[in-house]
């Protein structure tokens, strides 16, 4: 069996392991069970990973800390960093800074760049293309291209006969 780990904050041996993947780079944490009752890690509404790995938390809310104080909900900055989380909505916007500040530390950015459902990106692709075909449209129009401006129209009344029968099948 292997060398029993020690505690990263005392020299107890650790029995909590913690890993993260923080800017693609690994961060381990191992802890003694009276070190990470301390941290909060076996209670899930006061443990914040990000806050005991990189102490970032700590640092970005000391760093912004004028203590103030979320008008609809109480909540301080203090209690942001012992929870990890926001009061209220309204917190989002008050905090917001900071908030910003931690998730650029901890993800790729603060935009949200994940998967469409693919019925909404049909549905997109769909809205983009009618609206391409229409201002095509329009551009024909206003330049007196009749027979080309009658194409487009044919096109945007395909499209949207596909659409209607894309929905009646139930795609």
């Amino acid at each position: 069996m292997g060398k029993a780990l020690k505690c990263d904050l005392c020299e107890n041996q650790a029995t909590v392991h913690l890993t993260q993947i923080l800017n693609n780079k690994v961060h381990k944490v191992d802890l003694c069970e009276s070190c990470a009752q301390e941290k909060g890690v076996t209670d899930p509404n006061g443990f914040s990973l990000a806050d005991l790995l990189a102490g970032s938390m700590s640092e970005e809310i000391e760093t912004n800390s004028n203590d103030t104080i979320c008008p609809i909900c109480g909540y301080t900055r203090k209690d942001f960093r012992k929870t990890g989380r926001l009061g209220c909505p309204e917190c989002y916007e008050h905090f917001g800074q900071t908030v910003r500040s931690l998730l650029d530390n901890m993800h790729k950015g603060t935009r949200h760049c994940g998967k469409i459902p693919t019925h909404v990106q049909e549905h997109l692709s769909y809205r983009e293309e009618v609206s391409r075909l229409e201002e095509e449209l329009q551009k024909a129009v206003e330049a007196e291209r009749y027979e080309e401006a009658a194409e487009f129209r044919d096109q945007i009344e395909e499209v949207r006969k596909s659409r209607d029968k894309a929905e009646k099948d139930g795609r």
